[in-house]
């Protein structure tokens, strides 16, 4: 298996390139099987989800093509998707084990063929992440759903119908799906207590792009009118937020000066005031975000995990890593999955001084991190041991990196770009 060397100690300065969005490109991706039209995509990241997904809309039938970005995103892609004839409506173990997201496919295939097969999903293990929602939501809609060895059996032999749903809990993956399967159910859906995140609002200004008509983007209530066929649509994903605020903590971590190129401050608003509280300035400019120290030292801030637009759980982990090295203490609470804290007995081979009580951690910042060998977890555990070697003392390795490939392009490269002293050692 592939690991990450790093020797820290050198500042970040420079810029570096945020890529397109991965938690907005998979629904996107998905979107695509619901009309035999093409869907044009720019700006999707080149990651190994983005591989999984292709792999898994390649086996539903749905013709791809793929180009090198444009407009100063070389490194991205524009994928071209069409899904002309539905030659399969199962989504088998093999594919969708590797990765959470995969489960969205049971709603749009449900929606377009009135029938689905789709195993129970896999992903990071951080803890459960139950489809109980997805399913009561297709429920509402009139479908029947069983589980069947492992995997979800769907049918809606008269099609689904509009309905209203109201979710117990905000929950991204459930909204998308039930997003897609109201595109092509029959009246109007309502969403109540739907996520908010910007990969939703993407989600959803696709579906309209695709002639979808929806109400209320961008607040917890969508309404969704069905439409009998959807057109074909060219969209562009947005920036990926939580790279975004994953590079500014590893900047701000160096104490180094960076523009992030296509940063937006707006999808990050209440990480970008929970960093400024610990010393941190983040400014727009015309081509992105800079980020620097404000005054030297970092200062202990309390984190909470919420749905957006509350502080992200998918940079907690980064958040910590960076509060190791402030001054004073820090109590991070994690709210929205249990057992992601593993990454913390990791910073503690490293020399962080962490205490885990429930779902809270207390971290008291010390004055020097050590280099050493560390285990990744799962995808943000990896990068926020990263960060860490950035600022450590002597060498450190990562190992089990290929979680980091899931959700981070090029991490070496661009950090290497802005004076990291980094490399992937080849396993």
């Amino acid at each position: 298996m592939d690991r990450i060397r790093i020797n820290g100690g050198r500042q970040l300065n420079g810029e570096i390139r945020i890529s397109g969005s991965k938690n907005a490109s998979l629904p996107l991706m998905v979107a695509a099987l619901l009309t035999d039209q093409k869907l044009t995509l720019h700006n999707v990241p080149r990651l190994a989800d983005i591989t999984t997904m292709l792999q898994l809309l390649g086996q539903h039938g749905v013709e791809i093509g793929a180009a090198p970005g444009e407009n100063g995103h070389a490194h991205a892609t524009t994928l071209t998707l069409q899904a002309g004839k539905i030659s399969s409506t199962t989504a088998p173990y093999d594919i969708v084990r590797k990765m959470r997201a995969s489960v969205l496919v049971l709603g749009a295939l449900l929606a377009r063929e009135r029938v689905a097969r789709v195993s129970l999903p896999g992903g990071c293990a951080i803890g459960a992440r139950p489809v109980d929602l997805h399913i009561a939501g297709l429920k509402a809609m009139g479908a029947k759903i069983d589980i069947d060895g492992g995997y979800l059996v769907a049918k809606a032999p008269k099609g689904l119908k509009g309905a209203r749903f109201t979710f117990p809990k905000v929950s991204v993956g459930a909204t998308e799906d039930l997003m897609m399967a109201a595109a092509l159910a029959k009246g109007t859906t309502v969403l109540d207590n739907a996520a908010r995140e910007p990969e939703i609002t993407d989600l959803a200004r696709c579906l309209v792009a695709m002639g979808v008509p929806v109400e209320g983007i961008g607040t917890e209530t969508l309404t969704i009118q069905g439409v009998d066929k959807l057109k074909e649509a060219t969209y562009s994903v947005i920036p990926d937020r939580i790279e975004t605020g994953t590079y500014a903590m590893a900047v701000a971590m160096t104490a180094g000066d960076v523009e992030l190129l296509g940063g937006r401050l707006e999808l990050i608003e209440t990480v970008a005031q929970t960093l400024r509280s610990a010393g941190v300035t983040l400014e727009q400019t015309e081509r992105g975000l800079r980020v620097h120290r404000t005054n030297g030292a970092l200062q202990g801030t309390d984190v909470m995990t919420e749905p957006y637009p509350g502080f992200p759980t998918d940079l907690q982990a980064q958040m910590m890593a960076l509060m190791t090295r402030a001054e004073g203490a820090s109590m991070i609470t994690e709210t929205v999955f249990e057992s992601r804290f593993m990454h913390v007995p990791e910073l503690a081979r490293m020399g962080a001084n962490v205490t885990i009580h429930h779902e809270s951690a207390l971290v008291r910042g010390v004055p020097r991190l050590r280099g050493a060998q560390v285990m990744a977890t799962d995808l943000r555990a990896s990068v926020s041991l990263a960060i860490a070697g950035l600022a450590a003392e002597g060498e450190t390795t990562v190992n089990r990196v290929y979680h980091l490939d899931r959700g981070y392009e090029r991490l070496e490269e661009k950090l290497a770009g802005c004076g990291a002293d980094i490399e992937r050692l080849k396993g």
